[in-house]
């Protein structure tokens, strides 16, 4: 429980912003009605076929949630496995977690957390009854050995992963692992294949990982490699190999090697794929004697299916921008696999895509209810030279008849961190946006992996800095090529991402006030220097290799103080500020963005907006459910439009 004064202070920072919404309401709900518009209200998705069964999920009109169901694989009877509409409905906040049926498909097991911090309660149904017969609390993350044994971790008072445990069914729980450095999470898989259950520990740029094997389900995990400084590895399971992506002897962006399963460990390791920089291997499956391997250039993914005889293909896609996705199924003796595309003007796409005869078959095609013409808009690619020279990629997309003249207003979104990636995807969120003449912008800054790992190494620890100048860059270019005009732009980015928009922010309110009309930072990570200096709090251990050791690193102390948003406050004119927190989140706690805008408040020498809304159901990611977030996204959308000066309602 929150002490009064402080959900006082919350109430009261939630009000102030409901009443600057309340002025725009007609907007909202004009929003939010073209929102609900692009969602399909009755959605089937594609059959994953197991052994006898095939699974799949259905939204019937109005749901907010679905249901699990399953049927014979070659037609017959559907059955429902998990109600979730049904099961969600005494609940505010409601958020399933791992969905899976045991190997002789007779039990599901399936979580949920109901209060938004990401701890879990453990069901074992019975798919023949429909009962649930077995209940566990405080669960983090399941998966099935045996038909009659799963694996669950649980949290530890800093809320990271760091135990593992094996349960039998009809029998207790017993421990199988226990990470005891705090800066290594565990997380539990498994191949493809069946034959192992994997149990990795990692941190954020090193991992070790252990194996159990199926057919000796009580035997000790097997390690199969050490952790080292700076070595990461993943495996995959193919037949009597493992396939290794690692970074090994000086691969920072990663290359493909073997070692037979009887003798897994790095001295036996024998190189399939070259490193070769600026090419990022990303992950590898298994389909019988193929694989498939998924690797980034250039910010664009590519896909080569590789034979173990040598046969090679590569898959080839027609637009400039795209994004792809595998899904390789349940099962691995699989002749085919399916692949997603999507780009910023083309909804998702789901193909099968024979792997002998290279036939790519449309299985399914995102459908816009409301009506989505490609043709009205277009995309591109440009590269923004930033303050060190360095070419930072940026993906554009705006409506045809938007002028590029200079005086378009102009949103640009960004994350940069941990070296995840922005795709060039479709997003029926920005739609609204970019209908109304607005350019939407993705900065693919320093921190992200779009140009390989040492694009990721140029935007953390002591270079973090570099990430923000990329976005600042990207700003002053899109005025300065036309595409927006100076002081309509906004910038929005979530978590890390609420980091690179707060640290740019002030580097925009010293060098260019007026540059940006508004910033959105959903649970942004703005008290870094305080945070990474409390080793008491959830994750930070695990996070000083992204963002540095202040405790015991007075270097690191100083970088961060550099940049850090809460230390940064002054008395300047600061653009208008939406940001948002959730009251549960374990990963970003709620009072850094609090702490941030009680200090803006304080010190700013202007009275733009300045909101603060906190959700008191909900943790990191917000509201659930296919419409229940819609208002979230439309308050979001509500803000750019305002403060570029494009209200209508």
């Amino acid at each position: 429980m929150l002490p009064e004064r402080i959900r006082d202070h919350l109430l009261a920072e939630n009000a102030r912003a409901d009443q600057w919404f309340s002025a725009h309401q007609g907007l909202f709900e004009e929003l939010e009605s073209e929102l609900r518009g692009r969602i399909e209200p009755v959605d089937v998705s594609l059959p994953d076929k197991d052994g006898p069964w095939a699974y799949r999920t259905r939204y019937s009109e109005g749901d907010e949630y679905g249901v699990y169901l399953r049927c014979p694989r070659d037609g017959g009877e559907e059955q429902v496995i998990l109600d979730v509409e049904r099961e969600a409905s005494d609940h505010e906040y409601f958020a399933e977690g791992d969905v899976e049926h045991s190997p002789d498909h007779r039990l599901l097991a399936w979580t949920v957390d109901t209060s938004g911090d990401e701890r879990y309660t453990l069901h074992i149904r019975d798919l023949d009854t429909g009962r649930d017969t077995f209940t566990l609390e405080d669960v983090y993350e399941v998966v099935w050995g045996t038909s009659d044994t799963v694996f669950f971790t649980r949290v530890d008072e800093e809320l990271r992963p760091s135990l593992v445990y094996r349960l039998t069914l009809g029998q207790e729980p017993q421990r199988v692992y226990e990470e005891s450095d705090t800066r290594f999470s565990l997380s539990l898989g498994m191949f493809r294949s069946g034959a192992f259950v994997v149990i990795e520990a990692s941190m954020t740029d090193c991992n070790e990982i252990r194996l159990i094997a199926v057919d000796d389900i009580t035997a000790d995990p097997s390690l199969i490699e050490p952790r080292a400084p700076g070595v990461e590895y993943s495996l995959e399971h193919q037949n009597d190999r493992f396939l290794i992506v690692t970074n090994v002897d000086d691969a920072p962006d990663f290359k493909l090697m073997e070692a037979p399963v009887a003798s897994p460990s790095r001295a036996y390791w024998r190189e399939l794929e070259a490193h070769r920089e600026g090419r990022t291997l990303l992950d590898v499956d298994a389909l019988g004697d193929w694989m498939i391997i998924l690797a980034r250039e250039n910010a664009l993914a590519q896909v080569s299916l590789v034979h173990r005889d040598g046969r090679r293909r590569q898959l080839a896609f027609d637009e400039e921008v795209y994004a792809i996705g595998i899904d390789a199924g349940l099962e691995f003796d699989a002749s085919s696999f399916r692949l997603t595309y999507a780009s910023p003007t083309t909804p998702d796409r789901v193909y099968e895509e024979d792997i002998l005869s290279g036939e790519r078959r449309l299985l399914k095609q995102r459908r816009i209810p409301s009506g989505h013409d490609p043709q009205l808009y277009r995309t591109q690619r440009m590269q923004v030279a930033s303050y060190d020279g360095v070419e930072v990629p940026v993906t554009l997309l705006y409506h045809r008849d938007t002028p590029l003249d200079g005086s378009a207003p102009c949103l640009v979104y960004g994350y940069g961190a941990y070296g995840s990636c922005v795709p060039a995807d479709f997003s029926a969120d920005v739609l609204p946006l970019v209908d109304r003449g607005v350019v939407y912008a993705i900065a693919h800054v320093r921190g992200g992996q779009e140009l390989g790992r040492r694009w990721y190494e140029a935007g953390r620890l002591e270079h973090k800095a570099a990430s923000f100048e990329d976005l600042y860059a990207v700003l002053r270019a899109m005025v300065d090529r036309k595409f927006a005009q100076w002081g309509r732009l906004v910038i929005q980015g979530g978590s890390a991402g609420g980091l690179l928009v707060a640290a740019t922010t002030d580097l925009v309110v010293r060098r260019d006030p007026g540059l940006v009309a508004g910033v959105i930072a959903d649970v942004p990570f703005v008290d870094v220097l305080a945070t990474m200096s409390d080793a008491s709090l959830p994750l930070t251990p695990g996070e000083w290799s992204e963002w540095g050791n202040p405790i015991d690193d007075a270097a690191a102390r100083e970088w961060i103080r550099g940049y850090s948003p809460v230390d940064r406050v002054g008395a300047h004119d600061y653009p208008a500020l939406f940001v948002t927190a959730g009251i549960s989140d374990p990963r970003v706690t709620w009072w850094e963005p609090a702490r941030w805008v009680a200090l803006l408040r304080e010190c700013r020498t202007n009275e733009q907006p300045l909101l603060l809304r906190t959700n008191l159901e909900s943790g990191h990611f917000g509201g659930t459910g296919r419409y229940a977030s819609l208002a979230d996204t439309a308050r979001s959308l509500v803000f750019a439009l305002a403060v570029m000066g494009l209200t209508s309602g």
